[in-house]
């Protein structure tokens, strides 16, 4: 099937958080209650957010369909990194380069393998070089194994850690970065 990439409208906010419900649970850790996954899906992928997220001119998302239909899509995040910690690490790797945040990515179970987030991943670095972003940076959860395979073939390098809460959940995620 032929993969379709665009960037995200107003429109998009439905589809957006549907498939957001679908795909946020591939990345948590085995044994992480369903009621952490549904708080985090209900504060940070719900269609309301979705509908601010589209509304930002910091955020740029890309969508990945297969005949009109939503398989993935990512988010980037633009403007100053506000963690100490995480600016810290970020600027042992990056130094003082325009940064932007690799917020969201993710692609539907039955399209693992199939080309669609190397296509879509593509796709984003070209649209975080075009926002004028020299380094772009991620958070993955440290046991995220097939994500962390994924983003280490696509050149994001391990550079530091930084927390990641889901629901009452505390993890750590592994930020990675790669230059644009």
């Amino acid at each position: 099937m032929p993969i379709t990439l665009r960037r995200a409208g107003a429109d998009d906010a439905k589809p957006l958080h549907d498939l957001a419900a679908r795909t946020f649970g591939l990345a948590t850790p085995p044994g992480l209650p369903q009621s952490d996954i549904d708080a985090f899906i209900a504060l940070n992928l719900s269609v309301e957010a979705f509908t601010g997220y589209l509304a930002d001119p910091l955020r740029v998302l890309t969508v990945a369909e297969e005949d009109d239909s939503p398989v993935g899509y990512s988010m980037l995040v633009g403007g100053p990194v506000r963690d100490p910690e995480l600016v810290a690490v970020l600027g042992r790797a990056a130094g003082e380069v325009p940064l932007i945040e690799l917020s969201k990515f993710y692609v539907l179970a039955g399209s693992h393998g199939s080309g669609v987030a190397a296509t879509l991943m593509a796709a984003t670095l070209t649209a975080a070089g075009a926002a004028g972003a020299a380094y772009c940076w991620l958070g993955v959860n440290d046991r995220n194994e097939r994500a962390a395979r994924f983003y280490a073939k696509h050149g994001f390098e391990l550079i530091g850690t930084k927390p990641f809460r889901v629901g009452e959940t505390h993890f750590v995620d592994h930020v990675r970065g790669r230059t644009v």
